[in-house]
């Protein structure tokens, strides 16, 4: 769908901002495209903003263009080691609201420290794809309204990218591994596999914290992936999740890099 151009400035040269679909724009210098701005709304709701040009100028332009044309609030993610893209957000009046580190976690049992760890009495893993599904997404229901309750689902827990179908926050059954009692399921543990393994959720519901089960699991699934030759895992915590980042450290997992989450 096209609009009126925007103009960047005078000259037969001029970039022009022109929207070619629903929350997709182009910058354009003599027909090149120089310059992409686009609008995606995450599983949670939240809209998020990304652009992608050649020179601080077309980015300027790009959201001069793209963000009086889109509901508040805006989000986007940025490596925090680009320093340069920051600092293009926080023109266009984005501030950080949070941080996520990335971690790089070993998978070796030797390395971990989680060769003889166990899951507590009354407590055993069922693998990934062995999971019953009702239980399963009932479990997953009761830790996020357990979050929701007191921080806030999105607010503690790492952005979630996948899409899914509205409303469904399981992505994909074959992926948990679940720490079951003989009646429900305490805890799960999702790991995706595409260029590199992925740990995206590990939680336990809270009258069932401190007993060990996330411990239990994450040698399950770290152990799972040694077994089938990945040396190492990667998982994104929030800064303030205090008990995750003990978690991971405590098993020899390592920051390696930062993202950080603005907000206009």
């Amino acid at each position: 769908m096209n609009t009126k151009p925007f103009t960047s400035g005078p000259g037969e040269n001029a970039v022009m901002i022109t929207r070619v679909a629903d929350r997709q724009w182009h910058a354009l210098d003599d027909d090149l495209v120089v310059g992409r701005g686009l609008a995606v709304r995450r599983p949670d709701g939240r809209l998020f903003v990304s652009i992608d040009a050649w020179h601080d100028a077309t980015f300027d332009r790009l959201a001069e263009a793209m963000l009086p044309e889109l509901p508040a609030p805006l989000y986007t993610v940025v490596d925090e080691s680009d320093v340069e893209l920051t600092a293009a957000w926080q023109r266009a009046g984005f501030t950080i609201r949070r941080r996520e580190w990335e971690y790089v976690v070993p998978t070796d049992p030797q390395i971990t420290g989680l060769e003889a760890v166990l899951p507590p009495s009354g407590v055993t893993i069922v693998p990934a794809g062995q999971a019953d599904e009702t239980l399963l997404r009932a479990v997953d229901r009761a830790i996020r309204d357990e979050v929701e309750a007191t921080d806030g689902w999105w607010q503690s827990m790492p952005a979630e990218v996948i899409p899914r179908p509205e409303g469904d926050t399981i992505v994909d059954p074959s992926k948990y591994a679940v720490a079951a009692a003989p009646d429900r399921y305490l805890g799960l543990i999702r790991v995706v596999t595409v260029n590199r393994p992925r740990i995206g959720l590990v939680a336990v519901r809270a009258g069932e914290q401190r007993r060990g089960i996330a411990r239990a699991l994450l040698a399950h699934a770290l152990g799972t992936l040694h077994r089938s030759g990945f040396a190492a895992a990667w998982t994104e915590v929030h800064e303030s999740n205090q008990a995750a980042s003990t978690l991971f450290e405590g098993i020899g997992a390592r920051p390696m890099s930062s993202n950080l989450e603005l907000v206009r």
